[in-house]
């Protein structure tokens, strides 16, 4: 939807057309808003987050490429492509971008320190990642969009590592429970001392390459001393993200108290081929020389960042930006992890822990959406035909009737009628109309119904339009024979309706609707500068249709859905009348049933 807006007020479906035209009318910036929850959706921001940590059932392998690499990173190509134009623009841009990634962050970071699965430790260390990311691409700089590329690259060197460590732990002690690991780190060192450097690299521990880009990163936003808030948020995500590595290392490898744990599974772990470690010993190598020369990965990162932002060309990455506020806040991230992992905040996490679930929360809500909707339905549809009938009447006399108050006039030219036998039709349709109003039996208003269906063809008749009134004839006549079969299955008379209030609410809704028609009718049978509309079927018929009679033309292509709307009703009341003739047949089923 929101892309259809942008593309609406930019005149063009192209991404690049649309930054170029750069909309801000009110369409385009909610098709904005909606493309931004569509990104936040698809890149597990809060408060869409929950569906990540949840989708951690595929294979360890699957879930590092797709949740940590690639597809979780669309929704932040989205972001990164549109903020470096639209965040100058839009007001609310930056703030939304930055509140969005921020809470995320937290809530991403807080909740991997409450978890016992390695899988679900990662995957909410993922969403505190990706919190990461909004901020950096999202707040529209160039020098934060190039922190951001760098992460993006970072990120998946690291985290696609540190899942397939999980993996690898999992596949040879049979859980993931770090309740029941105890000791692994003496059953397999070389997992143990690679899954430790994967998890500097995205604590930002010099000199890796998760530090290079969270160093870039702090440089970018103390740049920007208006936005010290993003600053303050991301260095306390960078608390909890150290708490939660170590958490990780720590439940993964670490020998536990003894007594604290019971089933343990332990030193006896058989140790896992080298072909098994080596594709995540790979990644975790890369992310140790990109670290010690960045300027392997700067050619790569730069050209991402100028691709999005070409203000971003003069940014390059560097192990050292000197002794300076990002280097102290990124020291003061690190203790402040060490200290939360060693000492936890007991009471905060009770408070946490009684907070809403998301999953909960949209259980509630879809709950909460079916009562609703019981309590509405059973209102709305009470099973009462006069109720929908006034509903729908009403709705439909509201809409044109508000324009034809404070547009409609008597037209100067009306005529009332153009000869008496339109009069006598007219009083004759309208005898019937209150026949039918004032018939004690269902019989006599169905005949009477049909004598104003009647009437009203032999006015199209008098007007000169043969071919309606054969249409509106057979119509009636198709009616009238089924409201009589219908007949035999009703009471023969009217049940009087007792409340008064129904009775008044009738009668406010019949005449609304027929004053209403009949203003409609007159105002747009009476225009005051009718358009030559002959003029122009006499001029297109044969240069747009190829057609001489122009009658045709009319009736096959200017009019050709009408024709066809036509064609359907008569072969309708064929069909129907067919029907009929054939149930009342003496050899049909229908017949000997009845007999």
């Amino acid at each position: 939807g929101g892309i259809v807006l942008l593309a609406q007020a930019s005149g063009t479906y192209s991404l690049a057309g649309v930054l170029e035209a750069a909309p801000t009318s009110g369409p385009a910036v909610a098709g904005l808003a909606l493309v931004l929850v569509g990104a936040f959706t698809k890149s597990a921001q809060f408060p869409f987050h929950f569906w990540l940590p949840g989708a951690m059932s595929a294979a360890t392998p699957v879930s590092a490429y797709l949740h940590s690499a690639t597809m979780v990173k669309a929704g932040i190509y989205v972001i990164a492509r549109l903020a470096p134009v639209f965040a100058p623009l839009v007001v609310w841009w930056r703030p939304a971008l930055v509140a969005v990634g921020l809470v995320t962050m937290l809530v991403g970071g807080w909740r991997a320190l409450n978890q016992t699965d390695l899988k679900l430790i990662l995957a909410q260390g993922t969403v505190s990642q990706l919190g990461f990311i909004v901020v950096l691409v999202g707040i529209g700089f160039a020098e934060a969009t190039f922190a951001g590329m760098a992460m993006i690259l970072a990120h998946a060197l690291f985290k696609a590592a540190l899942f397939m460590f999980a993996g690898i732990v999992d596949h040879q002690a049979h859980t993931r429970d770090i309740r029941r690991l105890d000791g692994l780190g003496s059953a397999m060192p070389a997992v143990a001392v690679a899954a430790v450097v994967a998890t500097a690299s995205m604590a930002g521990i010099p000199p890796l390459f998760g530090f290079v880009g969270k160093e870039a990163a702090l440089e970018a936003l103390v740049h920007e001393p208006a936005w010290w808030i993003a600053t303050a948020g991301v260095v306390l995500g960078s608390v909890l993200t150290m708490a939660y590595g170590l958490w990780f290392l720590w439940g993964a490898f670490a020998r536990k108290p003894e007594g604290t744990i019971t089933d343990p599974v332990g030193p006896g772990v058989s140790r896992p081929p080298t072909w098994f470690v080596l594709p995540p010993v790979v990644l975790v190598a890369i992310t140790v020389v990109a670290g010690v020369a960045p300027v392997i990965a700067d050619g790569m990162v730069n050209a991402a960042a100028v691709a999005v932002d070409p203000l971003a060309a003069t940014y390059h990455l560097a192990l050292w930006h000197g002794l300076g506020l990002p280097l102290a806040l990124s020291a003061l991230a690190l203790a402040g992890g060490y200290a939360l992992w060693r000492r936890p905040l007991p009471g905060l996490r009770a408070l946490t822990e009684r907070l809403p679930e998301a999953t909960d929360v949209y259980a509630s809500t879809i709950t909460g959406l079916n009562r609703m909707a019981d309590r509405i339905t059973a209102v709305m549809q009470s099973g009462s035909l006069p109720i929908y009938i006034g509903v729908i009447l009403a709705v439909a006399v509201t809409a044109p009737g508000v324009y034809l108050i404070g547009n409609w006039a008597v037209p100067d030219d009306l005529v009332f009628a153009e000869s008496w036998l339109q009069v006598i039709t007219a009083g004759i349709v309208v005898a019937a109309a209150l026949g039918t109003i004032f018939a004690p039996r269902r019989l006599g208003a169905v005949l009477y119904l049909g004598g104003v269906g009647y009437g009203v063809a032999l006015l199209f008749v008098l007007q000169g339009a043969p071919d309606l009134a054969l249409t509106q004839l057979l119509v009636e006549t198709l009616a009238l024979a089924l409201f009589i079969l219908v007949l035999r299955l009703v009471p023969t008379y009217f049940g009087m309706v007792q409340s008064r209030v129904r009775r008044i609410a009738r009668i406010a809704v019949s005449s609304t609707v027929g004053l209403a028609a009949g203003a409609f009718a007159l105002w747009a049978a009476s225009p005051a500068d009718p358009p030559p509309i002959a003029d122009e079927y006499l001029a297109r018929a044969l240069p747009e249709a190829g057609g001489r009679n122009v009658t045709n033309v009319i009736l096959t292509d200017f009019r050709a859905l009408d024709t066809l709307g036509e064609i359907t009703v008569l072969a309708v009341v064929a069909m129907g009348a067919l029907a009929l003739v054939a149930a009342r047949l003496p050899d049909s089923p229908e017949s000997e049933e009845e007999s």
